[in-house]
């Protein structure tokens, strides 16, 4: 299989994010796979008069603010930190901070987590839970951010919305995500009183103040690594890029990749972009692509590229075999290649699949679009464009 549910997944399958659980306390810990613990009741009316809690993380400090549209650092709360300089070890993180799989978090290279605690000034009982991890590089952050925004076909309804806060962000019912640099924020909003309906209203509004009052001011660049800059914009599914730091599609050690979810009308797609340092490492990627048994070498005259080839992608017994086309120019590599949801659906209603594959028409016309917003035919350190997520027309929906 290939995109987020690929032949050689690292990340766990599931339907939905598990929330960040910054609420538990040192002296019970969250363990991982258990329940949370309750949550904390809403602070006093008039809690937030004195500005809001204290900036103890210095670290953090320069880009956390004290208040928020009525909303504060809880005064009664702590600010607690995990890992490097912090006062928590990286392993109490998993115990006291996630709420399950924090060894993926490790595994994209997890080295600081800050966790605190907004309320409502007003006394409604209202929170907002926050945690903000730091990783090694860009990569990784951003890797795990597209992880839990995308935990499975992006074209769903219950796929988080974009919101334009720090170099990305996204937001669903009661929850929203930020990424930009190093840092991935993750906010919950809490009130035990408010029926489902009642919440998903409320919470739009102060997740998306806080959402861009922390993602204005967190370090970093503003933009995507260079594999998701160079997906092209016109189809692209909202919010639908799964960012891979160096294995994607069953493939090891290809480099940074993203995948890209695409629909036209009734149409669907996928796109892979490699980004390499060199021509020669993307040579390297492009001869670990094409060595599977099954690869047809295409063409490349005519497309404006260095070389083109269709590939097989290995898929789990009984599903619907999957093709890509795929090309290099220079130190970058471009396929397009079948949607495995939209084949396999119809594999399960019976409906002919041949209809839905990607033909080489789609795949020249993605190459096109590929080659006009990419700038980086021989280095990925050049600049590109930032692709725009096109939302697909409402009768796609």
């Amino acid at each position: 299989m290939f995109g987020v549910v690929g032949c050689k997944r690292d990340e766990p399958r599931r339907s939905e994010p598990p929330p960040a659980s910054p609420a538990a306390s040192p002296s019970r810990p969250q363990g991982v796979g258990q329940a949370p613990p309750p949550a904390a009741t809403g602070a006093p009316s008039g809690a937030c008069d004195g500005g809001g809690g204290a900036l103890t993380d210095a670290i953090s400090a320069p880009w956390t603010p004290r208040s928020v549209e009525g909303y504060c650092l809880d005064p009664q709360g702590e600010i607690r930190t995990y890992g490097e300089k912090g006062k928590l070890s990286m392993d109490e993180v998993c115990t006291m901070a996630f709420d399950g799989e924090c060894e993926v978090y490790k595994r994209f290279g997890l080295t600081r987590v800050v966790s605190y605690r907004y309320v409502d000034g007003s006394g409604s009982g209202s929170s907002v839970e926050v945690n903000v991890s730091r990783f090694r590089d860009d990569a990784g952050a951003y890797a795990m951010y597209t992880l839990r925004v995308v935990a499975g076909d992006p074209a769903e309804a219950g796929t988080p919305k974009p919101l334009e806060a720090g170099a990305a962000g996204a937001m669903g019912t009661g929850r929203a995500y930020v990424w930009r640099g190093t840092h991935l924020v993750e906010l919950q909003y809490v009130n035990e009183q408010q029926s489902p309906e009642a919440l998903s209203q409320s919470s739009a509004k102060i997740l998306e103040a806080v959402g861009k009052a922390v993602g204005a001011q967190l370090p970093g660049v503003a933009q995507l690594p260079a594999a998701a800059r160079a997906l092209p914009g016109q189809h692209l599914l909202p919010n639908g890029i799964v960012f891979h730091p160096k294995d994607a599609l069953g493939w090891t050690g290809i480099g940074p990749a993203a995948v890209g979810f695409y629909r036209d009308e009734a149409r669907r797609w996928r796109a892979l972009s490699v980004a390499r340092d060199s021509v020669q490492d993307a040579k390297k990627s492009w001869a670990t692509l094409t060595s599977r048994p099954g690869t047809q070498p295409m063409p490349a005259a005519g497309l404006g590229v260095d070389e083109a080839a269709m590939v097989s992608m290995p898929v789990q017994p009984g599903q619907p075999a999957l093709k890509m086309m795929i090309a290099r120019k220079g130190a970058m590599i471009f396929g397009v290649g079948d949607e495995e949801y939209a084949l396999r659906e119809a594999a399960q209603r019976g409906a002919d699949i041949e209809s839905l594959r990607v033909g080489r028409d789609r795949f020249i016309d993605a190459l096109r679009a590929w080659s006009a917003q990419s700038v980086l035919p021989e280095s990925a350190d050049a600049g590109a464009p930032t692709p725009k997520a096109t939302p697909a027309p409402s009768r796609a929906h």
